[in-house]
């Protein structure tokens, strides 16, 4: 009788040391994540000062909503803010609207049976992903600069008579820039759908050769069912971050044509930061655009509850 009593007591302790241990194993996680997301946000406290590098936070005025109000008072401003909202909302949603590609391409990759032939095929569409945006630029100006290689073999040719402005135009920029993003991270989008193509039950696909079934229709009615939750998960994190589409491609393709069309929300508040020295403006700016990709997450999570019966925060 006693041993019983006693077994609930050393099984509770063998459980709290088990979520001691547990706990310190992502604490190192959880520190990290302190530091480099939630530490910053003390620099929000700029947006309330005229901040001058040379003098320093407190030797500069404080001047409170200064900041905020200038973002509607004046109508320069607002077309400025209008025009990059909808250059970052167009390239997101564009990404959004591609984002199936990687599942496809996953579910044909799937379908090689040769195996070496696979592997190369993986390889080099997954390598781009580990190319810097500058190394990309690079190659991108190689070929398609108005002196690059496409642009000769087309005048050699005859099909031209001057040089395409393939990258000093601010004409499809929205486009060209999908483009390069999807050639970048289509492999490496890949790889996370490869892998639960690979925990699919193989009976599931033995059943249904035994009915009749084809490649297509085991890739139609076996394969992308099953890849679907994860894609839901996916799309979902995509459109709560949907202001949060990058900065470095964009960075290093903008110039003078193109600027109004390429220029995203994160791209602004750099440029009017670093370029047009007014740091209390770029925070003030950055903390409207955090606010709304919270205001996202908030919406996504509740369509989440709706759609799937589950949340994702």
């Amino acid at each position: 009788m006693e041993l019983e009593r006693s077994k609930p007591k050393i099984f509770g302790k063998q459980k709290n040391r088990e979520g001691k241990i547990m706990f310190l194993c992502i604490l190192p996680f959880l520190l990290l994540v302190f530091v480099f997301s939630y530490f910053p946000l003390h620099g929000w406290i700029y947006s309330l000062y005229d901040y001058k590098p040379a003098l320093g936070l407190g030797r500069s005025e404080f001047v409170g909503l200064q900041w905020f109000k200038m973002l509607i008072s004046s109508q320069t401003q607002i077309d400025q803010i209008v025009q990059v909202l909808k250059n970052t909302f167009a390239m997101s949603f564009l990404g959004i609207a591609t984002s199936m590609l990687p599942v496809f391409f996953a579910i044909f990759l799937n379908e090689i049976k040769s195996k070496w032939f696979k592997n190369i095929v993986q390889t080099l569409t997954t390598l781009p992903n580990f190319i810097s945006w500058v190394l990309v630029y690079t190659i991108a100006f190689s070929l398609f600069s108005t002196t690059g290689l496409v642009n000769t073999l087309l005048q050699e040719y005859g099909l031209v008579d001057e040089a395409v402005k393939f990258l000093d135009s601010g004409k499809n920029t929205w486009l060209v820039m999908t483009l390069w993003n999807l050639w970048k991270g289509l492999g490496w989008g890949a790889i996370m759908y490869l892998a639960g193509i690979s925990g699919i039950d193989p009976e599931l696909y033995e059943s249904a050769r035994i009915d009749g079934a084809n490649r297509f229709h085991l890739m139609r009615y076996i394969t992308l069912p099953a890849l679907m939750p994860t894609y839901l998960v996916m799309l979902m994190l995509s459109i709560a971050n949907l202001l949060n589409n990058g900065m470095e491609q964009y960075f290093v393709f903008q110039n003078a044509f193109n600027k109004n069309q390429i220029q995203v929300l994160d791209l602004y508040v750099y440029n009017l930061g670093m370029g047009g020295n007014s740091l209390s403006l770029a925070t003030a700016i950055s903390m409207l655009k955090s606010l709304v990709s919270v205001g996202l997450l908030v919406f996504v999570n509740g369509a989440s509850k709706k759609i799937r019966g589950e949340s994702i925060i």
